[in-house]
């Protein structure tokens, strides 16, 4: 089955793409669609209903089926208003840079001595047709709990900006000097769970 993710960012569809590898799912982006791509007011107040935006428009667009995600960034030591949530990568407005974000959080983790606790509240709302939509926020699809430092690692990949200030919580280490690990690796099992359950119920239908 070919299912289009509603983004054009590369690194969060290879991301994607490596989470369901295991599943007969051929995945494309935006940026494979040879068509105008419509404009999406993200105006929700979580990301399950920014999620749902996307989608709905992406589908309505383009008539396959569509899935879209979003994140919201929430931190232990900051207060409900000051939480960035939906608002990861628009600051005051203004949408920052991959080297904005990271000069932004750096100094936020740095008025609190250096470092901040957070985790990424995902979502994500699947449509294959009209009478058959699916979605979750559940905590399956969050990352696990983690440190955000006031000092940036130098390894840098687009699109995932925050990755560089990242650190496990378990080995005190940044994600970046770990084999294996990263920041979203506690995610992939809850979306491969999430698309295989969606899938079945449809089929069954």
């Amino acid at each position: 089955m070919k299912i289009l993710y509603g983004t054009t960012n590369q690194a969060k569809l290879q991301a994607m793409r490596n989470a369901i590898e295991a599943l007969d799912i051929s995945i494309i982006g935006l940026n494979d669609i040879n068509s105008k791509i419509p404009k999406v007011n993200e105006c929700g107040k979580t990301p399950l209903e920014n999620a749902e935006l996307k989608a709905k428009a992406y589908y309505e667009t383009f008539k396959i089926p569509v899935f879209s995600c979003d994140s919201g960034l929430y931190f232990d030591e900051l207060k409900d208003e000051e939480q960035p949530g939906v608002y990861v990568r628009r600051i005051h407005g203004k949408e920052l840079s991959d080297d904005e974000m990271i000069a932004y959080y750096s100094s936020l983790a740095k008025r609190y001595g250096g470092q901040i606790i957070g985790q990424y509240r995902n979502a994500i709302y699947f449509i294959l047709d009209e009478n058959h939509c699916y979605w979750s926020m559940d905590q399956s699809i969050a990352t696990e709990p983690f440190i955000l430092s006031a000092v940036p690692h130098p390894k840098r990949v687009a699109g995932f900006p925050l990755d560089s200030l990242s650190i496990d919580i378990a080995s005190g280490q940044y994600y970046y000097n770990l084999d294996l690990k990263d920041v979203s690796s506690s995610v992939e099992d809850g979306i491969k769970a999430f698309f295989k359950e969606s899938l079945s119920n449809f089929s069954n239908k």
